[in-house]
C-alpha cells in the first residue's frame, strides 16, 4: 500500500510543516484558556481579568506573550482593555451585532440581493415556529404573545409598525431554543429591518390610510394565528401556515426590489 506523502526533501528529511498544522503558539494558548472561562462563564460580562502580575504568575509566562493572548481576545470582542483607577482587562460577551456585523458586510462583498436574504430568512424561519411550537415553553409562548401586543399598539404608526414587524420575526426565531437558528436571523435583521421600513414607507405614501391599516391588520391576524398554533403545539400546522404567510408578505415588501444589492440598504 503506498505511504502518504508528508512532503519529504531529498534526503529522506522531512520538509517544513505548512502553516495549518503549525503548533499554537503560548499567547494562543493562553486566550484559547481565558475564551473557554468565558464560555463556561467563570468569568462573567463586566468582570475584570486578575491584574498582570497574577495572570504572569497563574499561567508562567512573559508579558509580551501575555499581552499577545489579549489582542487575540480583544480582536474577538471578548475583552476590552481599560486604562484608569482600575488598569487592566474587562470581560465583555459580545452580542449578536458581533456576528451581524461582519456577515452584513459579506453580504455586500458578495454582491447579495435582497432576495437572496428572503430565500434564506423563509428557510429559517418556518423550522423555527416548529421547533416553538413543540418545545411546550409556556414562557417562550408568552413572550412571542407579548410581542404580539406590543405589535399591536403600533397599528397607527407606520414606522413603529415597521420595527414592531421586524422585532416579531426576529424574536420568534430566537424563542425557537436553536442558537445557530437564532444568530443566523440575527445576522439578516438590520437587512429586514431596513427593506421593512422602506417598503411600510412607500405604501404609506401611496395608498390611501384606511388601505394601509387594513394591511397592517392582516399582518397582525397572522401574527395572531401563528402564537395560536405554537400555544396548542401543532408544529407541523405552524411551520406549513408560515411558511405560505411568508410567500405572500415577502412578494408585497420585495415588490420591484429583488434584485436591489445588501450594500444599497445598509449604506
Amino acid at each position: 500500500m503506498a505511504q502518504p506523502d508528508f512532503g519529504r526533501q531529498r534526503g529522506g528529511a522531512l520538509a517544513e510543516p505548512s502553516d495549518d498544522v503549525r503548533p499554537p503558539k503560548t499567547g494562543e494558548l493562553v486566550a484559547r484558556r481565558l475564551r473557554r472561562m468565558i464560555v463556561d462563564r467563570e468569568l462573567n460580562d463586566g468582570d475584570f481579568l486578575p491584574n498582570e502580575a497574577t495572570l504572569l504568575e497563574h499561567f508562567g509566562v512573559s508579558r509580551p506573550t501575555l499581552r499577545e493572548a489579549f489582542r487575540v481576545l480583544e480582536s474577538e470582542s471578548l475583552i476590552e482593555l481599560r486604562r484608569g483607577s482600575r488598569t487592566g482587562a474587562r470581560v465583555r460577551v459580545p452580542g449578536p451585532e458581533a456576528v451581524a456585523r461582519p456577515a452584513g458586510l459579506q453580504l455586500q462583498l458578495g454582491e447579495a440581493t435582497l432576495a437572496d436574504v428572503y430565500v434564506a430568512r423563509s428557510a429559517i424561519e418556518p423550522p423555527a415556529a416548529r421547533l416553538l411550537a413543540l418545545s411546550g415553553d409556556e414562557s417562550r409562548y408568552a413572550s412571542l404573545e407579548e410581542a404580539l401586543e406590543e405589535e399591536r399598539a403600533n397599528v397607527d404608526n407606520p414606522e413603529r409598525f415597521a420595527i414592531g414587524s421586524a422585532h416579531f420575526h426576529l424574536r420568534l426565531v430566537q424563542l425557537s431554543g436553536n442558537q445557530t437558528l437564532a444568530i443566523m436571523a440575527g445576522m439578516m435583521h438590520e437587512i429586514i429591518l431596513r427593506q421593512t421600513q422602506a417598503a411600510v414607507r412607500s405604501t404609506a405614501r401611496t395608498q390611501p390610510s384606511d388601505e394601509v391599516r387594513d394591511g397592517y391588520e392582516r399582518a397582525l391576524r397572522a401574527y395572531a394565528k401563528l402564537v395560536k398554533l405554537v400555544r396548542s403545539g401543532r408544529g407541523d400546522a405552524a411551520e406549513q401556515f408560515w411558511r405560505k404567510h411568508l410567500e405572500v408578505a415577502d412578494e408585497l415588501v420585495l415588490a420591484g426590489h429583488e434584485a436591489t444589492r445588501v450594500i444599497d440598504v445598509l449604506d
